[in-house]
């Protein structure tokens, strides 16, 4: 059975790897210095991490797809997430690079604000980013900048440069995962039109009165893909997040039973997954502009 390693601090990382602990709250990561090996353990993350891994090893899939650069790839894990550590023997210098970062080090900076931004912190590890050389030598830049100022003696100034110089990377890899979406638009338009299927196949079952709405998840399990992915991944292909996405959906289908005048406004709205009527009121309001029993009566013979 594996170990369960609780990374509560940047310390308890590198004592695992045998590597110098220069700020109790942040830590450039060069596994190639690494003295010791740590095979088959789970980490319990109480930290941000990212690791770049260079080399033809860390090919992945992304779907039932390879992805489309083999240089590099990064992984990333927020506080609260439990990843397995499956290493090879014969790795005893892998070429693995990284950031670390406790949450206490960003606390009332303006990184604090907008950590919700970097989304791809809940993405799964087979929803990597994919650099290209170039890529790859911008953050490693930006790593090697983080690393001076963590030699640097701590001062005054240290916490928020260092939480400047953290924002930058994972700006960086903002705009990496945008031109990720962009050059994989075909297996995204895939995606968007097997969401389609889906939304199409749930709403024509018997699952709305089963089960209720479907989730942003439930599509998303069924397209092999982490909720936080699918749902940026639908944003960049739509400009609606995948919620809306599903709302235009119970809104298109509601409009078209409403007119029929088969069904009663209760009917509809339990058809379509509603547990109480007056929930599918207030969102036809919002986004059709009246009421159901308005829009109704438009159709009445």
């Amino acid at each position: 059975m594996d170990d369960i390693i609780r990374l509560d601090s940047i310390d308890a990382y590198n004592k695992l790897y045998g590597l110098p602990t220069l700020h109790p709250l942040a830590t450039v990561i060069d596994l190639t210095k690494a003295t010791r090996t740590v095979n088959h353990i789970k980490m319990n993350y109480g930290v941000y991490a990212l690791y770049l891994k260079n080399g033809i090893n860390c090919t992945l899939k992304y779907g039932r797809q390879y992805y489309d650069y083999q240089e590099g790839t990064i992984v990333s894990f927020a506080p609260g997430q439990l990843v397995g550590v499956d290493m090879e023997q014969e790795e005893l210098h892998p070429e693995v690079y990284g950031l670390m970062f406790h949450p206490d080090l960003i606390y009332g900076t303006e990184l604090a604000r907008k950590m919700n931004r970097y989304t791809f912190f809940d993405y799964s590890q087979n929803e990597a980013l994919h650099l290209s050389e170039q890529e790859r030598g911008i953050i490693m830049d930006c790593l090697h900048k983080i690393e001076y100022e963590l030699s640097y003696p701590v001062d005054r100034h240290s916490r928020e440069l260092l939480s400047v110089q953290i924002e930058l990377v994972l700006d960086y890899c903002l705009r990496f995962y945008d031109r990720q979406f962009c050059t994989r638009a075909k297996a995204n338009s895939d995606i968007l039109t097997r969401f389609e299927q889906l939304l199409d196949a749930y709403f024509n079952s018997q699952a709305p009165e089963q089960d209720g709405l479907p989730t942003v998840k439930y599509f998303a399990d069924r397209v092999y893909l982490s909720a936080g992915y699918f749902g940026d991944l639908i944003k960049k292909e739509t400009g609606r997040t995948a919620q809306e996405y599903i709302q235009r959906k119970i809104i298109e289908l509601s409009k078209k039973r409403l007119a029929s005048n088969r069904q009663s406004i209760s009917e509809v709205a339990y058809s379509l997954g509603f547990q109480y009527p007056q929930h599918f009121n207030r969102l036809f309001k919002r986004e059709v502009g009246y009421t159901p029993g308005e829009f109704k009566a438009n159709y009445k013979d």
